[in-house]
């Protein structure tokens, strides 16, 4: 009897074993929405750009994506038909991934901005043109911005916005490179940003301003490009 009640609890262990191996193939088997590699220390990446991936990782373990480097199609958010976008190109190497500096405006060692090389000004200036159909920063993605700044992975409703560095209607990219926590309290929170993305849009379309300008100028220091265009300070 009492080599069965031995038996019976080594089957018992090996089974619960058996179980918590399966649930972890599957959970490896099922990456994240958006990741698109898997690092070797197990963390998943959202870089849309191969150049530097997993590199404060361990490196790439497996590529998620195509593997095409040299573009990539943005599916939009709720159902929007997704469009041709080329490649990421960031402003400047991406050198940080984590111990990030929380503030009004990004660290540039892990948030240098991006754009995205198909959105041109004929494109984003085109009658046609929606950030609807290129916006895609799934939930887990603007989780792992918060935890490179350091910050608690939650729901922070109106107080904070993992916003585009370079906004989506001046061609900037989804890629964790261009985005960053910004607060929606004070007087240069994120209402302010957005009113200058939209003249920067309507300025970079009536030739007042070259894209190119208009993406470096906001990713560089939004706030004082806000106070040459409009004359005044945010929220003044």
């Amino acid at each position: 009897m009492a080599n069965t009640g031995i038996r019976r609890k080594i089957l018992a262990l090996l089974f619960s074993v058996a179980c918590a191996a399966a649930v972890a193939a599957a959970a490896a088997a099922s990456p994240p929405p958006g990741a698109t590699a898997r690092c070797r220390d197990g963390t998943y990446s959202f870089s849309h750009h191969h150049s530097g991936t997993c590199s404060h990782h361990g490196g790439v373990a497996v590529w998620l994506d195509t593997g095409n480097a040299g573009g990539s199609t943005a599916s939009g958010n709720g159902g929007t038909k997704s469009r041709s976008v080329g490649a990421t190109v960031f402003l400047q190497p991406r050198t940080r991934t984590s111990g990030c500096r929380l503030g009004p405006v990004p660290d540039r060692r892990c948030s240098p901005g991006a754009y995205y090389s198909g959105l041109t000004k004929a494109v984003i200036c085109s009658a046609g043109f929606r950030t609807g159909s290129i916006r895609n920063v799934p939930q887990v993605e603007k989780f792992a911005v918060e935890r490179e700044y350091g910050m608690r992975p939650a729901y922070y409703g109106r107080s904070i916005e993992i916003d585009h560095i370079i906004s989506l209607e001046l061609g900037g990219s989804n890629d964790i490179a261009n985005l960053f926590p910004e607060t929606g309290a004070g007087a240069a929170d994120y209402h302010a940003k957005d009113r200058l993305e939209n003249r920067l849009h309507d300025m970079v379309c009536a030739g007042q301003i070259g894209l190119r300008a208009a993406q470096r100028g906001i990713a560089a220091d939004w706030e004082s490009l806000y106070r040459r265009v409009f004359a005044a300070s945010p929220g003044g």
